[in-house]
């Protein structure tokens, strides 16, 4: 085999040898290559002719100039997947949104409120202007004290009460088209917060423009008292404009208008200023009750208005 040597420019022209014309090939850039022996040669053909039809296979025969390697990644079935955490930009949108649909829904309320209000307002005053209702009035007509014992006994020094009243109370309803119907009352007469009698009066119903009498007989049976019970009534029979007496009256009253009836709410009646004086003889004495007045409250649970 000949030996030749030849040398391979990148313009396409050889020296000591044939080359590649770059007319025929412009856009073709070859490297610079020695070429030894005709086996050479041979390559150096060879490896034009793969990289102006077939690149993909030239390529695969020069060796790579990357001296870093390539890792393979490989897929982790038990890997999370990325979920990228939210930002403070994020955050901040979301509460402002949150602030926002709060303030909204605040604001509904009070309006809603607000339109109830004027609902049950206007409600109110088209039932005054129709009814123009009042309420019920107490007065108190007449109190006897038949019997007013305090009984001391000798083996312990105990002092026990035995009272009996008879009182007369009027109910007046000044409307013209309500009703008032009560429960059975409960019936407390004392005196300085020292109860001195009890009793109770059945139910009944107040017609409109209609004044209902009250009669009630009210006492205590044998009675305890402490010291300083015993001590202020003491104090008070010795008085000669008689005891202080105050009645105290527990009920539940109902109001009629018409076909409406509405349910029944507790009232309290309180009447102060009468003047009681204990039977001295046969005939007991009445009480004064020309100073007395009653004062009626609404009675909600354990408040009264």
């Amino acid at each position: 085999m000949a030996l030749s040597m030849c040398y391979l420019r990148k313009d396409g022209s050889t020296k000591g040898g044939y080359g590649i014309s770059p007319l025929i090939y412009p856009n073709l850039s070859l490297p610079e290559i020695y070429i030894s022996t005709t086996w050479d040669q041979v390559r150096v053909f060879l490896f034009l002719f793969l990289f102006l039809f077939n690149p993909a296979a030239a390529a695969a025969t020069r060796p790579s100039t990357n001296k870093t390697a390539t890792k393979t990644q490989l897929y982790n079935p038990m890997r999370h997947p990325y979920r990228p955490n939210p930002t403070a930009r994020n955050l901040s949108s979301r509460r402002f949104s949150c602030r926002r649909c709060f303030c909204r829904s605040c604001f509904g309320s009070i309006i809603l409120l607000i339109a109830i209000f004027f609902l049950v307002a206007i409600a109110a005053a088209a039932f005054y202007i129709l009814y123009h209702p009042h309420r019920p009035a107490f007065s108190v007509s007449s109190l006897k004290i038949t019997q007013f014992n305090l009984t001391t006994t000798t083996f312990d020094g105990t002092t026990h009460l035995t009272t009996q009243l008879n009182l007369t109370l009027s109910a007046k309803n000044s409307n013209t088209k309500v009703i008032f119907y009560y429960d059975p009352m409960s019936i407390t007469v004392s005196s300085n917060q020292v109860t001195i009698s009890s009793g109770s009066f059945k139910n009944f119903t107040n017609s409109p423009g209609t004044i209902f009498i009250i009669h009630a007989t009210t006492g205590l049976n044998y009675q305890l008292l402490d010291g300083d019970e015993l001590n202020s009534l003491k104090s008070d029979l010795k008085k000669r404009n008689g005891i202080p007496l105050q009645i105290v009256v527990d009920t539940m009253i109902g109001v009629k208008m018409e076909k409406l009836k509405t349910k029944k709410v507790g009232i309290r009646v309180k009447c102060n200023g009468i003047r009681g004086w204990v039977q001295k003889g046969k005939n007991p004495a009445l009480a004064n009750t020309s100073d007395a007045k009653c004062k009626v409250d609404l009675k909600i649970f354990k408040w009264t208005f």
